[in-house]
This record gives C-alpha cells, sequence and structure tokens, in this order.
C-alpha cells in the first residue's frame, strides 16, 4: 500500500527590491550606475562591429596592399583612422539618445565638438597600436591588423568613458546649459 504525498509545490524566490519579471527591461532594474555601464558596453560593442566593419572593407577593398588607390603604398593606418572616424560618429548619435540620455550639460555642436575632442586623443592610441604593430613590429597580416585593431579599441574605451564622464555627458549640475531644444520653451515662460 502507498502512502499518498502532497501534491509538489513550486518554490518561488522573490527579491523585494527587484520588479517582477518583465515588468520592466534589463537596465531599468540594475543600479543606475551598471545600467549606464551595460548601455556604455552595448554601444561600444556595436561601435567595434562598425569600426572592424569600415576597417575590413576598406582593407580588402580600396585601401587594400594589392589597390593603388591613394598612392602604392601600404594604407592600413589609413584604414584604420576613416574605420574610426565613422564609428565615432556612429557612438556619439547612440551615446546621445541612449546611454547618457537626460545627462547633457552642453549644446549638441558643444557636445560633438568635445566628443570629438575625446575621440581623437582615443583614435592616436589606436591608430597608433595599429602602427607599432603593423610598421614597428612587422606583424602585417590582415590577422595581426586585426588584433592590433582590437587592443587599440580597448585601450581607447577605458579613454572614451572616462572623458565621456568628465567632459561631454557628466551629470548637469544647476548652472547647466540647457539642451537646444529646451530653449525655445524656456524663453517663452520667461516672458510671460
Amino acid at each position: 500500500m502507498r502512502a499518498s504525498c502532497p501534491p509538489p509545490t513550486t518554490a518561488t524566490i522573490t527579491d523585494p527590491n527587484l520588479p517582477p519579471v518583465g515588468s520592466a527591461t534589463v537596465t531599468t532594474r540594475l543600479n543606475p550606475r551598471v545600467a549606464e555601464l551595460v548601455r556604455f558596453l552595448a554601444v561600444g560593442l556595436a561601435g567595434v562591429v562598425v569600426n572592424l566593419g569600415v576597417f575590413n572593407l576598406l582593407r580588402w577593398g580600396p585601401l587594400s596592399p594589392a589597390s593603388h588607390v591613394w598612392g602604392d603604398s601600404d594604407r592600413v593606418v589609413t584604414a584604420k583612422v576613416i574605420a574610426a572616424l565613422v564609428s565615432i560618429l556612429f557612438a556619439w548619435w547612440a551615446h546621445r539618445g541612449w546611454t547618457f540620455r537626460g545627462q547633457r550639460r552642453h549644446r549638441p555642436a558643444s557636445e560633438l565638438v568635445l566628443f570629438l575632442v575625446i575621440n581623437g586623443a582615443a583614435l592616436a592610441v589606436e591608430a597608433g597600436t595599429v602602427a607599432v604593430a603593423h610598421h614597428g613590429l612587422g606583424l602585417t597580416s590582415l590577422l595581426w591588423d586585426n588584433v592590433s585593431s582590437l587592443a587599440g579599441i580597448g585601450l581607447g574605451t577605458v579613454a572614451r568613458y572616462v572623458g565621456y564622464k568628465l567632459w561631454v555627458f557628466g551629470a548637469a549640475d544647476a548652472g547647466a546649459v540647457r539642451d537646444a531644444t529646451d530653449a525655445p520653451r524656456a524663453r517663452g515662460t520667461e516672458a510671460a
């Protein structure tokens, strides 16, 4: 004879500090700083795809060693600079609209200039890494060009995050410049 057992129950683990599953996006459940870092890294990863995609298209196409566009010499650093510039513009658009949304303290034109200055320094690190590996160390294969490109991107990423937080998108203070879209509304309310 079998003893009767109670039906199985499902254990639920709930954390009172988290919203119910499915009620919020992953980035809204995280600590704000961690969520910002996750967004920064997501945009950065997309930027790496853009950067390496453009770099390889140029290295296999108009700036390949066999090509005679823009001279007869190997133009690996030129390809790196063009690829980095394209990914920098993509990153400004994505960081401005998603990663650091609501943290703007400059008008868009000033913000872009600061963004370009920070990225200019990071670009020098990236291109310098490729130049040292390709021309200085003689690691001239496409594989080594990509490895050195990734190393430069990694070093530049650290410089970018610090620069963005300190000078471009840092938290606005009481005397912060209003976003250009708020300026007409603000002038209209002051006159009333």
